[in-house]
């Protein structure tokens, strides 16, 4: 199956070298994607090309007018009747590999990236099936977050990664932060790569690599665990954590009490 990716900009030519490179280009070049840039400008029917306008109502900024995008949606969908339109907006669904992974089943997606204060509210409601943030803060297009939705979505597809399970292994993709990674030299200003890794123990390095996970979801992004349905293996693990906790605070315990007063 070919995804189907349409870009609706003012700016097409951001996307030009965009499609030319990475996994994307590698997509592109398997059959596994097509991607396209559409000029919303090119759908305006004055002899401007204008694309904005002033807010009823007063206020800074632009909006987008909702003609030329309306025109460029439909020509869109046209060409793509299966896909979903995406809107790119900081007040949209926060984007995460669970997101990305629903995108990626899709046949096609279609991004409008809005400039200036946004779009018209009509083109919203009338047109789009999501809108999407990609974290909470505002950039000046919709450009760069379509730019790394397609990115996400794209390594997604199976066999783009070239590695049957390279998708799989990723961060996020089970809930849990990705394992550290070490490559040669065997050591590095003096730091080594630890043992298990070069043990050739396949069962070991699979065990280390889930407790790494745990201790690095642990430290960087606990809210993670908050809500997650651990995996027997997974308790095994938290148990011996627990034990050592347990042992450590009563060696410090002990180590901290005035045998005479019986205080700490």
């Amino acid at each position: 199956m070919t995804m189907d990716v349409a870009v609706l900009t003012i700016f097409p030519e951001m996307f030009e070298r965009f499609w030319t490179h990475g996994i994307v280009r590698r997509a592109i070049e398997q059959g596994q994607l097509k991607g396209d840039a559409i000029d919303i400008r090119a759908y305006a029917e004055d002899r401007h090309k204008v694309t904005d306008d002033r807010p009823y109502g007063g206020g800074c900024g632009m909006v987008m007018k909702p003609e030329p995008l309306a025109k460029a949606l439909r020509a869109a969908r046209a060409r793509m009747p299966e896909a979903v339109t995406l809107l790119m907006t900081p007040q949209g669904r926060p984007f995460s590999q669970q997101t990305a992974a629903e995108l990626a089943r899709r046949r096609g997606l279609i991004f409008i990236c809005g400039r200036y204060e946004g779009v018209d509210e009509r083109v919203a409601q009338r047109f789009v099936d999501a809108e999407i943030s990609i974290g909470d803060y505002v950039l000046t297009g919709g450009e760069l977050p379509a730019m790394v939705i397609v990115d996400a979505v794209v390594r997604l597809i199976p066999g783009v990664l070239g590695g049957q399970d390279s998708a799989a292994q990723d961060s996020f993709a089970d809930g849990l932060l990705e394992h550290a990674h070490y490559t040669r030299p065997r050591v590095f200003e003096g730091r080594p790569v630890p043992d298990v890794l070069l043990s050739g123990n396949h069962a070991a390095i699979d065990q280390w690599r889930l407790e790494a996970a745990l201790v690095r979801t642990f430290l960087k992004r606990p809210e993670l665990l908050e809500d997650r349905v651990f995996s027997e293996q997974e308790l095994a693990i938290l148990r011996k954590w627990s034990k050592k906790l347990e042992n450590l605070i009563k060696v410090q315990s002990a180590c901290c009490t005035d045998p005479l007063s019986g205080h700490q």
